[in-house]
């Protein structure tokens, strides 16, 4: 594990751990919901991943703008969206984050300055562009975190977002999530260059590789990036390299992979690898982790109460926001 833990307190540390828990107890329970039907559509897991957006999030304040994929609900409850308005969007029902029009994909917060959920690989990018363009502009302090997978690397609106934002220096952390295979495409099946970071540098951009599986790690090198974007210093890049455990999604068979190569990643599942190195440390005790369980458990219970009793959208506004309304 690395050594900036020793910098950490406990009290932080059992923070890390409770959120990465919250992500995937609320994704297994998805799963569940999934397979029974109360959740449609298109459903993204990111159950190994969870390292990356809880630690980040940690690391960014409230005045700053989230830009994710649409393997973002981790991103969006570490964040601070309500687990109960998020579950209740993977319903689709009216309580929802996006009032149940965006589903597990297009989840979205005005209020908490997170700014989707994008199911067009690479889409996110422009807009967090876009948001770093318009915080600058108004000589605001914030930054914007941009989240994308590798796969995104070989869209035109990932070098087109780089290169503007390094001749900018605009206020943006992005932050490559870098699980390996681009739906069911393996990094060097598609990429001549697999060190995604290195893309990044030929824009005279600041960039790093970090574990995605140390959630400590993560921590780390996102406090190191945001302090130089804070300081005036311009875009930074972080590839963060983890891998999902689960399909690319529900329907997803899976055949570009073996089952072994899935085996050998979860040995550093982030979840355990830290809960592991807190208890060697002395920093997390059995009542410390039976806590865990027992708050999340009734959190993901109470989510899932409140999105079965929440109501669908009566069929007299399903045209708000889609259609102009008509002048009086």
């Amino acid at each position: 594990m690395s050594e900036a833990k020793l910098h950490l307190t406990r009290d932080t540390l059992l923070g890390l751990l409770h959120q990465m828990t919250r992500v995937r107890r609320f994704e297994e329970k998805c799963d569940e919901l999934y397979q029974v039907e109360k959740i449609r559509g298109f459903l993204h897991l990111a159950i190994g991943e969870e390292a990356i957006s809880t630690a980040v999030m940690a690391a960014l304040t409230a005045e700053d703008a989230v830009v994710a994929t649409y393997r973002e609900h981790g991103h969006a409850l570490v964040r601070g969206v309500p687990m109960r308005a998020v579950m209740a969007e993977m319903y689709g029902k009216q309580e929802g984050v996006s009032r149940g029009r965006g589903g597990s994909m297009h989840l979205f917060s005005a209020a908490h300055r997170f700014y989707g959920g994008y199911a067009i690989v690479g889409g996110g990018l422009p807009l967090a562009g876009g948001l770093a363009l318009a915080d600058k502009m108004q000589h605001k302090s914030c930054v914007t975190a941009c989240f994308f997978g590798e796969g995104a690397a070989a869209e035109g609106e990932f070098h087109e977002t780089m290169n503007l934002a390094a001749l900018w220096k605009l206020p943006i952390l992005f932050v490559c999530e870098n699980n390996l295979y681009a739906m069911g495409t393996r990094l060097d099946f598609s990429e001549s260059q697999t060190d995604i970071h290195a893309k990044a540098q030929s824009y005279r951009m600041a960039s790093e590789s970090v574990d995605g599986m140390d959630v400590v790690a993560v921590d780390a090198a996102a406090s190191r990036a945001l302090a130089a974007i804070r300081a005036g210093d311009g875009p930074q890049f972080l590839e963060c390299k983890t891998y999902r455990f689960r399909a690319h999604s529900m329907f997803d068979p899976q055949l570009y992979r073996t089952k072994a190569e899935v085996e050998e990643w979860k040995t550093r599942d982030p979840i355990p690898r830290l809960a592991n190195w807190m208890r060697e440390a002395g920093m997390l005790h059995d009542r410390d982790a039976e806590k865990i369980e027992a708050e999340v458990t009734a959190e993901v219970d109470d989510a899932v109460a409140f999105a079965e009793a929440g109501a669908w959208e009566p069929v007299e506004t399903l045209t708000r926001d889609v259609t102009a309304e008509a002048a009086p």
